[in-house]
């Protein structure tokens, strides 16, 4: 029946007979048209039948296909995109399936046109909302063939782009027919995203190969155009901003692997490359801990890739925590330095273990905290302060509460720690900006960084005066005093100077004294270098700029002349080059805050020192000290006191300027607190006198001093419980009064507040008893009994006054 049927024409279905019709008799003739206008009429009034269609012309493609009539087959794709375009039923998904089964089939063929083909028509097909879902239709083998596609090595160049393109083409459109739709398959699993990802990486990494051909002026905006580098990054970006977070690590993921398996890290361009399309991810992070036993070079190559996606991560970006970010990085610090000091990745050196290079190494943990410092400059002043406080409180310090590895490795690897901790710590306030020091050195981190000052490692000592001054500068004076000296007008500097803030203020009153200690202790270190001293003028220099008032200033001055009076009086026994550094680093000091405070006669006395200095003792001033060869002298025993600045003419002219001259007269003297104690410091307890003194040491007069109270373990415990019982006794007090009023009687309370009033008369009568005086009398005083003189006492009522007093 059915052969009968094929036969005659008369005899065919119509539907056979109307597809039968858009084919010419010579293809080059291409679609019938107006044939085709009756096929998409005779579609759209019997939707029954429009499978059936597909079905027959998807029969029509296979046969064509068979017999190399590609003519027919475009013009058989040409017809099945247009009735696509225009039946959007309910029965679409059955001529869906034969669309597909007809493009599949054009995309097994080892024709490049063919593929093309039908790509093209597939991406049309991606681009089509379909009205109705589909439950059971699959696109792995599309996922797989336009992979492979991505992938051509044909030996035609231009053929073999046109594939490529035609792939990464065909795999957009999969990720846009399939990513919105849950009803669809889930093109995040895994199996497909291990397909998809590493096609478009391969594109990317081949950009090199595209750049290097160099087509003619005329076909250069062409070639532009088809280059399949860049139309792999647009999908790229496309698929990872569809991405949710429960979907980025399956699309991050095999990034990671393809950088791991084609060895990208180590140059690292591509890597960068890589991650600036897909930003920040969580997944880098837990790359960079699964590859903690890689080679220094391959970890340093992870981390400047996330120092160079540091710079977009911005505010949405797919991420995690801040302070989980640089947990990760420290962590890799400290597994970094235990590899450099024990030389292996298992902490002991045997048969087979591979040994570390210690400067690589070195590499890796700079390229960390140049990437601490890259994140640190991308977040709010908040946060910043939030990764600040995280940071320090993982510097190990010999503490109560932080106990340090002992034995000569854990000194080693307390050591490194805390000098790579506080480089990271350096690098995230470089550059900080925060109006309120109080929230910029909250009391637990200012306890904690000056508590490393007092530690005997100059690099250490260093690294916190730098943190400091990179807290205090607010308005970017640190550069203007790198170099000590005594310039004779300070307004080249071109200082940026404000009032001091209420509530900077209220940081000196706070911490003021706690930062001079350090300051002080640290000028008496044997182990300064000029970047020491440099450090130490600049410090000096920045709080009297930013943190400045009256008293502030007569500190100041009282800590710089007890630093001349350590380098004179010598009870340290420092080297000759550690003195005159203190002389010259306090005319240098004093020279400055001379001409910011504008006292004539102050500014005179410091310049005079320092002319006598130049003339007679250069070794005592900046100029001759602080240079690559400094010129010393090597008797500093026998300083005149003309070459000193004298406390006495300092408190003189500047009380007469409206300074505490008394506050000026007393010496600087420092107390000892329990962090000396708990520090590793050989005499910090003979540097400082348990003692309270008030007397000048200088004073030329011997007076006889006052015997010093003795601060012992029983002073200090009663006074505390004196000050905890008082108190006590205050709030029962008040607890008892508010009671009373609450519950006690009107009478009683009435009765209380009138017997008060009754004392408080008594007391007035008392006193204007006291205070009344008679007038003078007309007569003078009289003459009593014993040649005693006697007034009358009048009250001030019955005194009568002249007319002139009446108004």
């Amino acid at each position: 029946m059915y052969g009968v049927c094929g036969c005659c024409g008369a005899l065919r279905p119509r539907y056979k007979r109307l597809v039968d019709n858009i084919f010419p008799e010579d293809p080059e003739d291409g679609l019938v048209k107006t044939n085709m206008e009756k096929l998409t009429f005779y579609a759209l009034s019997a939707p029954e039948k429009l499978d059936r269609i597909g079905a027959y012309l998807s029969e029509r493609l296979i046969r064509d296909v068979g017999r190399h009539r590609y003519g027919y087959v475009c013009i058989a794709m040409e017809a099945l995109d247009q009735l696509l375009m225009a039946c959007h039923c309910q029965s679409i998904n059955l001529f869906v399936e034969s669309f597909l089964k007809m493009v599949a089939k054009l995309l097994e063929s080892e024709k490049p046109n063919l593929q093309i083909l039908g790509t093209n028509s597939f991406v049309k097909f991606a681009n089509i909302e379909e009205d109705t879902p589909s439950y059971h239709r699959s696109y792995d083998f599309f996922v797989s063939r336009f992979s492979e596609m991505c992938h051509s090595s044909h030996e035609d160049l231009e053929i073999k782009t046109k594939i490529r393109m035609s792939g990464i083409k065909g795999l957009q459109g999969v990720v846009r027919k399939t990513v919105n739709d849950e009803l669809q398959a889930n093109i995040w699993d895994p199996q497909h995203m291990d397909k998809i990802v590493p096609s478009l990486l391969f594109n990317l990494q081949h950009v090199e190969e595209a750049e290097s051909r160099s087509p003619s002026p005329l076909q250069a905006p062409e070639k532009e155009k088809e280059n399949p580098a860049e139309l792999a990054e647009r999908c790229l970006r496309e698929l990872l901003g569809r991405a949710a977070f429960g979907n980025i690590k399956n699309a991050i993921k095999p990034v990671l692997i393809h950088l791991d398996n084609h060895s990208l890290w180590e140059p690292k361009v591509f890597a960068i490359r890589c991650f600036k399309i897909i930003m920040y991810s969580i997944q880098l992070l837990s790359h960079l801990d699964a590859n903690s036993r890689s080679a220094a070079t391959v970890r340093a190559g992870i981390v400047e890739v996330l120092s160079e996606a540091a710079v977009i991560a911005a505010t949405g970006s797919v991420g995690p925590t801040v302070l989980e970010m640089f947990n990760t990085l420290l962590r890799q610090l400290r597994l970094s330095i235990d590899y450099a000091l024990t030389g292996s990745y298992d902490g002991a050196i045997s048969l087979g273990t591979k040994i570390i290079k210690e400067h690589e190494e070195r590499m890796f943990q700079e390229a960390v905290i140049k990437t601490i410092g890259s994140f640190a400059s991308t977040l709010p002043t908040y946060q910043r302060s939030e990764v600040i406080l995280f940071i320090m409180s993982k510097v190990p310090l010999p503490s109560l509460h932080h106990p340090v590895e002992t034995g000569r490795t854990g000194e080693n690897r307390n050591r490194l720690t805390q000098i790579m901790l506080l480089k990271s710590l350096l690098q995230v306030s470089t550059g900080f900006q925060c109006n309120n020091m109080m929230s910029a050195l909250p009391s637990n981190f200012l306890d904690r960084l000056l508590s490393t000052a007092l530690m005997e490692d100059a690099e250490i000592r260093l690294f916190v005066l730098e943190i400091l001054i990179s807290f205090i500068d607010r308005h970017g004076n640190r550069h203007k005093f790198s170099t000590i000296s005594t310039l004779s007008d300070i307004s080249v500097l071109k200082l940026k100077v404000d009032k001091c803030s209420r509530q900077d203020t209220i940081f000196m009153k706070k911490h003021s004294q706690q930062l001079y200690r350090h300051i002080y202790l640290s000028c008496k270190e044997e182990t300064n270098i000029q970047k020491h001293y440099e450090a130490l003028y600049g410090l000096l220099a920045l709080i009297s700029i930013e943190l400045a008032n009256e008293e502030v200033v007569v500190d100041l001055i009282r800590l710089v002349l007890a630093v001349q009076d350590v380098a004179q009086v010598n009870e340290e026994n420092l080297p000759v080059y550690n003195r005159c550094a203190l002389y010259a680093l306090g005319a240098a000091y004093l020279n400055l805050i001379s001409q910011l405070t504008t006292v004539p006669a102050f500014c005179q006395h410091i310049h005079e020192v320092i002319e006598t200095r130049k003339k007679e003792a250069p070794y005592m001033l900046p100029e001759d000290v602080f240079v690559e060869r400094p010129r010393l002298s090597q008797n500093l025993d026998g300083v005149v006191i003309e070459f000193l600045f004298r406390q006495s003419k300092i408190s003189e002219v500047l009380g007469g300027s409206g300074y505490n001259s008394d506050r000026l007269c007393l010496p600087y003297v420092p107390q000892l607190t329990d962090e000396d104690r708990l520090s590793k410091r050989k005499s910090i307890g003979e540097t400082i006198s348990l003692q309270v003194e008030v007397e000048s040491r200088n004073s030329p007069e011997k007076e006889e001093r006052v015997p010093a109270e003795e601060i012992t373990y029983e002073t200090l415990k009663k006074a505390i419980v004196d000050s905890v019982a008082v108190e006590e006794q205050e709030r029962e007090r008040r607890r008892q009064v508010v009671e009373k009023f609450q519950k006690a009687p009107f009478e009683e309370i009435a009765a209380h507040c009138g017997a008060r009033a009754s004392l408080l008369q008594s007391k007035l009568n008392q006193i204007f008893e006291i205070t009344i005086r008679p007038p003078p009398s007309p007569s003078g005083t009289i003459t009593a009994a014993y040649g005693q003189s006697q007034n009358h006492s009048i009250p001030v009522y019955e005194m009568k006054f002249p007319d002139l007093c009446v108004y």
